[in-house]
């Protein structure tokens, strides 16, 4: 099975019936492809692996515990805190679960999310989930699981949600903006905490601050999740040896990248580059 959800369902009356709005949770044992007006929130743990499919509304996963990989479309990345993904309405993507994970996973119709957010998170599906957005994840996923959650709570919620997410990816404010974009640009350059904050003009103290701050993680676990991502994108793309990967990508040796990224996500390189292999 790939998943277990607790489903919380929004249902509007048709313009004229002056009935109230009616919320329906339950739970039940495997996800359902279609997509209830006008949006559904559904509490998932997800299985090793799932085959690559699409449908025809757009997902929003967002992390309550645990870990999940996934692939969406050519993008590869690692659901987990802090992080959050986006799939678009057509969009071929598969998961697989790591171990113990929780996620909230927003279905959208296209009426429900603007052209620029669709066209914007596409690019990169993989946000940074701020300390005030992960606030929201935890609020509605105590809901749902405690049975409180109601419709106007919810009818409130998904717009927060989003602006959320869309205020983090399009209009950074922080002083790590600059750094984040170099060190994106440079992930084999031999990065450090304190060359991290001699490049963002801060000391090293007031750079974990902002990183606790804004990213809810320590400098050193932002830069791991920078340069894994990058080898992730490099083993299913290239073919380059998995050494010279791991040299490009920071690391002082092959053993190394492998040693990060089994601890990271339960698999080494050589695996996802067989998986990949398999699945093609």
């Amino acid at each position: 099975m790939d998943s277990y959800r607790h489903s919380l369902q929004i249902i509007k009356p048709r313009a004229g019936q002056g009935l109230p709005a009616l919320i329906k949770c339950q739970f039940f044992p495997a996800p359902t492809m279609a997509l209830p007006p006008p949006f559904k929130v559904d509490l998932r743990s997800y299985a090793a692996h799932s085959d690559e499919h699409s449908h025809s509304f757009s997902q929003l996963v967002l992390p309550l515990a645990g870990k999940l990989q996934m692939r969406i479309g050519t993008h590869d990345g690692c659901v987990q805190q802090g992080r959050a993904a986006f799939v678009a309405s057509g969009t071929p993507h598969s998961q697989a679960g790591q171990g113990a994970n929780r996620s909230l996973v927003l279905d959208l119709g296209d009426g429900d999310i603007t052209g620029d957010f669709v066209e914007h998170m596409s690019s990169r599906p993989f946000a940074t989930v701020s300390p005030a957005a992960y606030r929201l994840i935890s609020y509605m996923g105590l809901a749902l699981q405690q049975g409180s959650a109601r419709a106007e709570i919810a009818r409130h919620w998904v717009p927060l949600m989003l602006d959320a997410l869309s205020a983090r990816a399009v209009r950074p404010v922080s002083r790590l903006s600059a750094l984040m974009a170099l060190v994106e640009t440079r992930p084999g350059q031999h990065w450090t905490t304190e060359s991290m904050a001699r490049e963002a003009c801060l000391s090293v103290s007031r750079l974990h601050a902002l990183f606790r701050a804004e990213l809810d993680m320590t400098p050193a676990s932002w830069l791991t999740q920078v340069r894994l991502e990058r080898v992730r994108e490099w083993l299913l793309h290239t073919n380059q040896p998995i050494a010279q990967i791991a040299l490009a990508a920071g690391y002082s040796d092959q053993n190394a990248l492998t040693r990060a990224m089994r601890k990271a996500s339960g698999i080494t390189p050589a695996a996802l580059r067989r998986q990949a292999k398999d699945r093609a």
